[in-house]
């Protein structure tokens, strides 16, 4: 079954937050203002708290105390805004998708962790790594749709207790690996190109030379799941062909992920 008909599959049976698609279009407004914004995601009391919350975490670490949609927008941009709607949206979309072979609390965990190492690894390239952050949280998404919808399959590849990288092994059960399959899904969904497109072609093997925003999501995809799937991690780190960039050794990269995680608990907590 092509990635395709897992993305169609989500389209039909999740459907986008209409405020998720308001601020969208009020964004590619040359005429919307701040208080436009403001006036949009404050409909949504819990949405609006959430909002907060997260734009007063580590992800900005703004000195100063963000106490109001408008100001948070001044200070962090309504792109980043809308970064932080679409992480809400991906929560519920994930826990819409539940199912018995997903410990679904635990699979937001490892979304949250890895765009977590997203946004850190991030930290050195660009500026506004709050994107990173939510490429990585989407990255995982259409695992609960495949789960879902083909739990006989699912169950195959989780039984394959061979030390691969996850989208390798992905790619051979399904013939695609599941970051695609999310990118796929956030394209279904009419999400901006700059959501779905890294996720799309982060392990695209024809690229000779790939894209930060690619090179990006297979770290942190690969220390995630060195650190919080396998058994034995100090063995799949040496397995992790997409890690030899970092130039790390096992014992820094352990640190780095510990730091990570302890970040991770703390953003898990916002939501």
């Amino acid at each position: 079954m092509p990635f395709s008909q897992y993305a169609a599959y989500a389209q039909d049976t999740y459907t986008l937050p209409e405020i998720s698609l308001r601020l969208r279009e009020l964004l590619d407004s040359p005429t919307t203002d701040v208080q436009d914004i403001a006036r949009l995601i404050s409909i949504d009391p819990a949405l609006t708290s959430k909002v907060l919350r997260l734009a007063n975490s580590a992800l900005f670490r703004f000195p100063a105390q963000i106490d109001n949609i408008a100001r948070a927008i001044n200070v962090v941009g309504g792109e980043a805004i809308y970064n932080l709607v679409i992480a809400e949206t991906a929560q519920k979309a994930v826990f819409t998708y539940h199912n018995d072979l997903i410990n679904t609390k635990q699979h937001w965990y490892k979304s949250v962790v890895t765009g977590v190492l997203a946004k850190r690894l991030a930290k050195e390239h660009v500026r506004g790594t709050e994107r990173f952050f939510v490429l990585g949280i989407l990255y995982h998404l259409s695992e609960m749709i495949i789960a879902q919808h083909s739990p006989d399959a699912y169950q195959s590849y989780l039984n394959d207790a061979e030390c691969v990288e996850p989208w390798q092994k992905q790619s051979i059960y399904f013939g695609f690996d599941f970051a695609l399959c999310s990118g796929g899904v956030l394209q279904h969904w009419q999400l901006p190109l700059q959501l779905y497109a890294p996720l799309m072609d982060a392990h695209d093997s024809s690229q000779d030379h790939k894209p930060l925003e690619e090179r990006l999501l297979c770290q942190a995809q690969a220390i995630e799941w060195i650190f919080n799937s396998c058994t034995d991690p100090e063995q799949c780190f040496h397995k992790a062909s997409s890690l030899t960039e970092l130039s790390l050794e096992y014992k820094e990269l352990a640190a780095f992920y510990a730091l990570a995680e302890q970040e991770a608990l703390t953003i898990q907590s916002l939501f």
